[in-house]
Parts: C-alpha cells; structure tokens; sequence
C-alpha cells in the first residue's frame, strides 16, 4: 500500500469482538499508528455504524467501521538544493546521514537549511506528515550526526511512527564522555522532564508531568580522561542521552549545554553520532539495519584521546 486511501470500512469479525475501536482500525490497517487512529476517531472521521464513538468503544460483531482519511496537508516549505549523504533510498524510505550543524525542521532562527528544506528539494513530491516536517518521524539535535529515516509515502510515514510507538525500532549511537567509566555496561532509567530554571535544558525529575527514560549504554574503550559508550535509548525522550549521561558524572565531551564546551580534543560540537538504526522495511516488512559512518571530527577527536577508532568501530 503505497499511500492511505481516502475511505476504508472494515466489518467486525468475531475474532475482533470485545477489541477496542482504536485497536482494531490498527489491526486492520496495519500501516496506521494508534496515535493516528485516535486523531480520526476524535475528529469524527472514524465512525461506527455512521455513528461517532469513542476510541475505547468496545467494537460488536458486524459493526461496520468507516475510516476517512484526510488528504495531507500541503507544505510550505521552500525546496533547496543542499547536498545530502544518501544512506539507502527506494520509492518508499529514505535514509540519510545527517551531517551536525545541521537542523532537522524549520525552527525559531532557522528558518531555511534544514534537512527538511533539502529533503523537499531532493524529492518535491514528498507532502507525508505535518506541513513544515515532510516525512519526518524522528529528530537528531542539530549538532548531532548520523543515521535519520524520512517517509517518502502516508503509508510508510504511519507505519514507521507505529514502529517508533512500539519501541520496534532500535538506534544505537556512539558518544564519547568525559572520565574513566569504570563499569562495563549499564542501563540508566531516570524519567526526564523539562528544567524548571531552564527551559531550553530537560532534567532528571520526579514531578508529574517527567516521561519515563531509558537508556542503556556499554563501555568499548577508556582511559583514565576518556570513555567511548555504545548507547542505546529504549525511549526517545528530548536530549536524552546527553542528560542521562550527565546524570553518571560523564557528560557527552565538548556539549555545551550539559557539560562544557571546551575540550583538548579539537572538538567544535558534542561528540554525538546515531551510528545505527535497526527497524522493519515499511513496505516489505523485511528486516532492515542501517549504519552511518562517523565523520571526520569525531573520528580525529577519537584519536586525540588516544584511541583507535577502528578497533571502536568494528
């Protein structure tokens, strides 16, 4: 299915009885999220038997449910010619390899030069997702590197935002953080929530409103100023890792923002890259692993602490 029909109805098997409604319009459009088939059934634009219910309604044998999708919305982005490192590509994926420095979406102060203004200008006809973020579904700060997905269909945005809610997708990043981690592997599940006295910066926190936050992490290399982590969010909360793991007094060498910027590495940015996503192909359900290469700062900064950044990357 390359992109969401317009109108869907599906008639309750017994199998199904007893399913809630949003359950089961995922069951039978396994390219929608749950979060989506929420959206429609409170806009009215999932109804059973012509009648509007609620996403818990308990569905009956032989109720009909009727879906309308509403077309996307058109984006107002401006398609620029800006070069980008091309992982893997088909009609419907696309993978890249998001250099730092680079913004994901148009933001305050950045309003042109993001990856979605060179998405757009790669591929015109992607019109997927909200209309300043065509065929996003997840983000990288901007002065972190590595691997991104973008959705070049409705069905292939939809059934990787099901993928992202069923923590299905796994990414693996590379940091390297300040002092000697003495503990081989370990697993920080810390809830995160936005800083009270700075609301640019997320904090470890206990209130109401924190989001759980999971993220394990392995030694592969140290010395007694350096550490080189595999880590591996299982949630995918804002500034994760690097809170995380400023949290173990080792935060993420040269970020400004949960460290310090000053470093004797070389380094300009924080030593952050999504090396590899892992995840199923959103058409042929085949099992995908992408990887991306680290770039030559960090690679350079591996080397100043005294690493081999081969045997790192094996």
């Amino acid at each position: 299915m390359d992109s969401l029909t317009p109108q869907s109805q599906f008639v309750v098997a017994p199998e199904h009885v007893g399913a809630r409604l949003d359950k089961f319009i995922c069951a039978q459009r396994g390219d929608l999220s749950r979060a989506f088939a929420q959206t429609l059934i409170t806009h009215g634009q999932a109804r059973v038997n012509g009648v509007t219910r609620k996403a818990n309604y308990l569905v009956k044998a032989g109720d009909a449910v009727t879906l309308e999708i509403p077309p996307p919305a058109p984006t107002q982005l401006q398609p620029e010619t800006i070069a980008l490192a091309i992982l893997y590509e088909d009609a419907a994926l696309l993978v890249v390899n998001k250099p730092a420095g680079m913004v994901v979406h148009p933001a305050a102060g950045h309003a042109a030069g993001t990856l979605a203004n060179a998405v757009l200008g790669h591929a015109p006809d992607i019109v997927t997702g909200n209309a300043e973020r065509p065929g996003i579904v997840h983000r990288l700060d901007r002065d972190t590197s590595g691997v991104m997905l973008i959705a070049k269909t409705d069905a292939a945005l939809h059934n990787l935002q099901a993928q992202f809610a069923a923590r299905a997708i796994h990414k693996t990043y590379l940091a390297l953080v300040n002092g000697d981690v003495q503990t081989p592997e370990g697993k920080i599940d810390a809830p995160l929530g936005r800083d009270p006295r700075d609301r640019k910066k997320m904090a470890i926190a206990m209130t109401g409103r924190a989001r759980q936050a999971v993220t394990v992490f392995r030694v592969l290399a140290r010395n007694a100023k350096y550490s080189a982590l595999q880590v591996e969010p299982e949630t995918g909360r804002t500034h994760q890792i690097r809170v995380h793991l400023a949290f173990l007094k080792h935060p993420v060498v040269a970020d400004a923002l949960y460290g310090k910027r000053k470093n004797d590495l070389g380094l300009e940015r924080q030593f952050l890259h999504a090396w590899r996503i892992a995840l199923k192909h959103p058409v042929t359900g085949a099992a995908c692993v992408f990887s991306a290469p680290l770039p030559n700062d960090l690679l350079d900064a591996l080397t100043n602490a005294g690493f081999d950044a081969k045997q790192i990357l094996m």
